[in-house]
């Protein structure tokens, strides 16, 4: 299953796909505050609206109320006072509150007042100082007051009504602006979540897994493998790593290749003089550390430079080719055998006695001497070599290695074709063991 929210991207660099998911957050987001923005205008809009028209009709309207409710109160003054004079007083404010511009601006307050005024006034004409025609007429007067009454409380609802309206709008506008508010906090953090799961998934996991891929990353291993990456820069690193591995094989051939050059010879495929002292040296140590037997010794061909001259170096070279494969199938794996220089060879037996060495060298001298060798030309012939054999158990390898080449030319100047142990280092039982074995 495919966990990439957005495949379309696959493949695209990371910058371009961060900025348009960045282009996209700011778009989104630039609606969400312009939408805010609205709103607030809406909000400043209706609070203008309420100080510049609601607060001053809300003003009329107790106006209004307050000259109405003053309308009633004279009129019950007219009953009430006690005087004509007093009843006159009373009257003459009802007609001042009645012809007042609030009052004549509402209509219904209005027909209310005239009402109120011609009911009074014509009160007065029947009987200015006569109570019982007060008396007579208050009942009606109570139901005129009480019409005032239900007016007040009326003018005074709709001026309440008028300014919840307004407050009703400004809170649904703010409610409004506190969702958009809560709708766009909850945008920047789903935006957040989305960034850092395509940060995790397509940066971070792949560089964890590069940096484990890089602190692995070695010849002996294999090349390293990768999950396809969406991202075009950590494609690129994954194949620069896979790169670096392949580059790695390739020295470490190369390397493996000019060791071998450096530590053969390049005729017999030996090992040189140069890393055999260096191995040598190394084991002959390792055996006097742990008192173990070491045996070192030196070979020659016998009349090569006659050989050489007479056949040429061809032949030369291919009998110092047969010779080296000969050592190597007659000796064990674990010896070390080298072309010391020329037709001189150079043999160390670990973990090996002088007497059990003295085998070795003795059946390498037979094979040599009963094999044939086939030169480039086709022609046969057979070659023989002497061979010089020292303990190195209680000696360095240079010591021992000149004490075996003595006993070589000890094996030359007693005839050639014969293996020689260094003098002085052979006890006399293994000296009576060196010939029975020979036997």
């Amino acid at each position: 299953m495919n966990l990439n929210p957005f495949p379309a991207l696959h493949g695209i660099r990371a910058s371009r796909a961060f900025a348009l998911l960045a282009g996209l957050f700011v778009l989104t987001f630039g609606i969400m505050v312009v939408l805010l923005g609205l709103d607030q205008q809406r909000v400043l809009d209706a609070t203008s609206r309420l100080q510049d028209a609601t607060v001053p009709e809300i003003v009329r309207y107790q106006r209004l109320a307050r000259n109405l409710e003053q309308l009633r109160l004279e009129g019950e003054r007219v009953f009430t006072a006690a005087t004509p004079q007093a009843r006159q007083q009373a009257m003459f404010v009802v007609m001042l509150v009645a012809s007042h511009p609030s009052v004549l601006e509402d209509a219904e307050s209005a027909t209310l007042a005239r009402e109120t005024e011609r009911f009074l006034s014509d009160l007065l004409h029947r009987g200015a100082s006569d109570a019982s025609v007060f008396a007579t007429y208050y009942g009606e007067w109570q139901r005129l007051a009480a019409r005032l009454s239900v007016r007040v409380d009326d003018v005074a609802i709709q001026g309440i009504n008028l300014a919840n309206a307004d407050l009703n709008d400004v809170a649904a506008i703010m409610r409004l602006a506190g969702y958009k508010l809560a709708g766009a906090l909850l945008l920047v953090g789903l935006f957040l979540l989305i960034f850092l799961f395509l940060l995790r998934r397509h940066l971070i996991h792949p560089l964890q897994r590069i940096d484990r891929e890089l602190s692995h990353l070695s010849v002996d291993q294999p090349a390293p493998t990768f999950e396809p990456s969406a991202m075009r820069e950590i494609h690129a690193v994954e194949e620069a790593i896979g790169e670096l591995h392949a580059s790695l094989m390739q020295n470490e051939q190369a390397r493996f290749a000019l060791e071998e050059l450096a530590n053969k010879d390049a005729l017999t495929g030996l090992t040189n003089r140069r890393h055999f002292q260096l191995l040598g040296h190394a084991e002959v140590l390792r055996a006097q550390r742990y008192q173990r037997p070491v045996t070192v010794g030196m070979a020659d061909l016998d009349n090569f430079k006659h050989l050489n001259d007479t056949y040429g170096h061809a032949a030369g070279d291919a009998v110092l080719r047969a010779v080296s494969q000969l050592m190597r199938d007659s000796f064990r794996q674990s010896d070390l055998i080298a072309r010391y220089g020329g037709e001189e060879f150079a043999f160390l037996f670990p973990e090996s006695t002088l007497a059990e060495a003295y085998i070795q060298a003795e059946r390498l001298r037979q094979r040599c001497a009963g094999n044939d060798v086939t030169l480039p030309d086709g022609r046969v012939l057979r070659v023989t070599m002497s061979i010089g054999l020292a303990d190195a158990s209680a000696a360095s390898l240079e010591v021992s290695l000149n004490r075996a080449d003595d006993a070589l030319y000890e094996a030359k100047r007693n005839g050639r074709n014969r293996v020689v142990l260094a003098p002085g280092l052979a006890p006399a039982q293994e000296q009576g063991a060196l010939a029975l074995s020979v036997e």
